[in-house]
């Protein structure tokens, strides 16, 4: 990846909105790039965001309800947060942005990518959640325990032998409750799914990016060609031995395929 740019300072922030104060990250410099994060949000400014930070101006949300956000008493569904981090949007100001999500991140960049992309520039969708595909079967992870769903996130089990061996504290604990039950309120019935999301796909105006690995055992593979016939304009990239995290299992992929759409597409 030559041609990158210097790295700015990463900043943890605050801020009070719709009566909620939401934690983000933000690092970088360049365009602006939202990164929406899955059920488990993200633990820190990981490699691939590092990376993405050479280029642009990087903003990492805990969703509300989650991580180091407040719950706010407002949390029903997943629509309630697109229509928050919409009002994030315009709060910070942000315009052209690229907006990607993972898994149920991904699912929730649809649910603000139907309701508006004027402020979009492009959309990438990584392992998401959010349809349903008759006769593919999707886990429950309402119904894993949390090493068999550890496993299943990876293609290379070494990676989930590392992260089972970390350390587990009070405070983990704590984090991962709180993020578990606020799945559960945005995702609990229907499970993981909006079965009004597929009908509206056809408004998102952006080109987008789809990115899946080729073993994604949570959300399969096939999902990403429907999310392919739903979408007007899609680019698919099936990342090889690869499970349900391509930002992490197979960081230089997942960044090529993404730095190359951005490219092509976000100019």
């Amino acid at each position: 990846m030559r041609g990158f740019g210097v790295v700015e300072t990463v900043e943890r922030k605050t801020l009070k909105l719709d009566g909620c104060t939401v934690s983000y990250l933000r690092g970088g410099s360049g365009t602006p790039l939202l990164f929406l994060h899955g059920a488990n949000n993200v633990p820190g400014w990981l490699p691939f965001l590092a990376r993405l930070a050479e280029r642009h101006d990087v903003i990492v949300p805990d969703h509300p309800g989650f991580g180091a956000s407040e719950i706010p008493s407002w949390l029903d569904n997943i629509h309630d947060l697109a229509y928050f981090y919409l009002d994030f949007i315009e709060e910070l100001g942000l315009k052209e942005i690229h907006l990607i999500g993972g898994s149920l991140g991904g699912w929730l960049a649809c649910e603000i990518a139907i309701r508006q992309t004027a402020p979009l520039r492009t959309l990438t969708l990584v392992g998401a959640a959010g349809i349903r595909l008759a006769g593919v079967r999707k886990r429950d992870i309402f119904l894993m325990s949390p090493e068999a769903l550890t496993r299943a996130l990876f293609f290379d089990q070494k990676l989930a032998d590392e992260m089972l061996a970390q350390p587990v504290t009070e405070a983990t604990t704590e984090a991962q409750l709180k993020n578990r039950y606020s799945v559960a309120r945005v995702a609990w019935q229907p499970r993981l799914f909006d079965p009004h999301l597929a009908k509206w796909l056809h408004r998102i105006d952006v080109p987008t990016l789809l990115v899946w690995g080729d073993s994604d055992r949570l959300v399969p593979p096939a999902y990403a060609a429907e999310f392919a016939r739903l979408i007007p304009d899609t680019r698919t990239a099936i990342i090889a031995q690869c499970g349900h995290l391509p930002q992490v299992e197979k960081p230089d992929e997942f960044l090529a395929a993404v730095t190359r759409f951005i490219e092509q597409k976000g100019a």
